[in-house]
């Protein structure tokens, strides 16, 4: 900058500054490429991504995935990433929706504002846009009850499509509702669910067909001893928090031992002291026993020959998790057991060929487990994927009562809906709405692209039969025929479509508005 010939230096050296249009086209380019980037996975024919980071290797199609292990560096792009993991967060589904969704409000944006409309009357079109968006979502809602198992399947299984899960969805799908409905906590008229109640565990070396709901929970560990039985039946299970084990004085003290009895005699005591800690737990009536710390060999022998099934060094997060699904209390110390702080389960088993146990069976059980097996640990962590996604989408539905249409049905929906709006507000907003309602066209488009059919024609074919009244009518990725959805079956939870409206639009008006970034370099 430069004052009666004198040179005035405001930015530093290292500040790297982009102006005016330059720095929104940069923004948009971004959002564009993010969107680009995860455009292929959406719907039931999606295409999967292979990230390589190092040796590991994700091959996956969910949006949170492949987005989380992306290095993005652009501060525009890192804020489309934020939206897709604020939509994890939430929703646990429909983060390639929000991803997509910020990308096409900024390419339309980025026309309007070629066309010399001012950034401000654009941010305010999409503000307006949203409002009345997220009012026509709140109508299309149709209400689902948590005792509704046939219409939760549903939305289960049209979170699973497109993923590898999709060949076991239907068993998939009855065991997800099953392990939600267990766990939700009814408050009056209001459903609270705790996503950490479900624990998913996963085994590799098995067919996917052998999904399993555990009414329990398992726990990583072998039996301590071999002499143990391998199962129990009607398990009285004890869970301790301290070792069983004799403990290090806390100051340093010396004994002076001078004959062989004093040696016995210590002897003695120790094994005696050890055996009253193995008499307690057998006198509490218990025939399994979780120990968070290590236990004493001597104890472990006493415990051996009363037949009880011990398992050490259990991880605090699965005692936790045991004490809640067996309806039972840690204890700190053996002599704090007594009959009411037993947990109690159907059966207590060890896995074949696995350092797994199996504790299952239990009534009143708040907290279950879903055990998931797959041929290679690739499968296994897509798996796990999937069957999180579902939950997620389970809980969402039953926490609010509401789902919509799926298959671009919404979107179609939006896009009718907002233009007629549109022209009820007139003057440079109302070319925003308009530009804002075009973009949802993005979601019937790519579902076509990615299912192998011609886009344009079939956003013509969904346009005409919403134009018609056929509210649910949405795309067939089979078939490429578009039907009614709601017939088909393809629902997905209200909070899903809201919260990714709702933060695409927010983050889009936001970064609009932007005309000047400052970039400082770090040495």
């Amino acid at each position: 900058m430069q004052s009666s010939g004198q040179p005035v230096i405001i930015l530093r050296q290292n500040v790297d500054q982009t102006r005016g249009f330059e720095a929104q086209r940069s923004n948009i380019l971004a959002a564009k490429a993010i969107m680009e980037a995860v455009r292929t996975t959406l719907g039931p024919r999606g295409m999967d991504k292979m990230l390589v980071a190092g040796d590991d290797i994700t091959i996956t199609n969910d949006g949170a995935t492949i987005l989380s292990e992306l290095s993005v560096q652009h501060p525009g792009a890192k804020m489309v990433v934020e939206v897709a993991t604020a939509q994890d967060d939430e929703c646990g589904d429909g983060t390639t929706t929000a991803a997509i969704m910020v990308g096409s409000f900024l390419d339309q944006a980025e026309r309007l504002i070629k066309m010399g409309i001012h950034p401000t009357n654009i941010s305010k079109g999409y503000s307006l846009g949203m409002r009345k968006a997220l009012e026509i979502i709140d109508e299309l809602s149709i209400t689902v009850t948590p005792d509704d198992k046939e219409t939760l399947q549903k939305i289960a299984t049209t979170a699973m499509l497109g993923k590898t899960i999709e060949a076991i969805r239907e068993k998939a799908s009855g065991i997800v509702v099953d392990a939600v409905s267990t766990v939700a906590n009814r408050s009056g008229e209001r459903i609270v669910i705790d996503e950490d109640d479900i624990l998913v565990k996963t085994q590799k070396g098995d067919t996917m067909d052998n999904i399993e709901l555990v009414r329990g929970v398992i726990i990583g560990k072998a039996r301590v001893d071999e002499q143990m039985p391998k199962m129990v039946n009607g398990a009285k299970v004890a869970m301790i928090s301290s070792p069983l084990e004799i403990t290090k004085t806390q100051t340093k003290s010396k004994i002076r031992i001078s004959s062989s009895e004093q040696v016995a005699a210590f002897g003695d005591a120790e094994r005696a002291s050890l055996k009253k800690i193995a008499d307690e737990i057998i006198a509490s009536g218990a025939n399994v026993l979780l120990c968070q710390k290590g236990i004493a060999d001597a104890v472990q022998f006493y415990l051996a020959k009363a037949g009880i099934y011990t398992l050490e060094d259990v991880p605090e997060k699965e005692m936790k998790y045991a004490a809640k699904a067996l309806c039972g209390e840690i204890v700190n110390k053996p002599e704090d057991l007594t009959t009411e702080t037993l947990g109690t389960a159907e059966q207590v088993e060890q896995m074949d060929g696995e350092d797994l146990t199996k504790i299952s069976g239990c009534e009143n059980a708040k907290a279950v487990t879903i055990l998931i097996r797959g041929s290679t640990q690739y499968v296994v962590d897509e798996l796990d994927r999937a069957i999180n996604d579902a939950k997620r989408v389970i809980q969402d539905a039953m926490e609010d009562g509401k789902y919509t249409i799926g298959g671009g049905a919404v979107e179609t929906e939006l896009l009718i809906s907002l233009r007629d709006y549109a022209s009820t507000i007139g003057g440079r907003e109302q070319i925003a709405i308009e530009a804002f309602a075009q973009a949802f066209e993005i979601i019937p488009i790519t579902l076509a692209e990615n299912s192998g059919y011609n886009p344009i024609d079939k956003l013509v074919a969904l346009k005409k039969a919403h134009s018609e009244g056929q509210k649910n009518a949405g795309l067939n990725v089979y078939t490429g025929a578009v039907v009614d959805m709601a017939a088909e079956g393809v629902f997905e939870p209200m909070r899903v479509k809201r919260q990714a409206i709702q933060s695409a639009a927010e983050t889009a008006a936001l970064l609009i508005r932007v005309d000047d970034m400052m970039v400082t370099q770090s040495h």
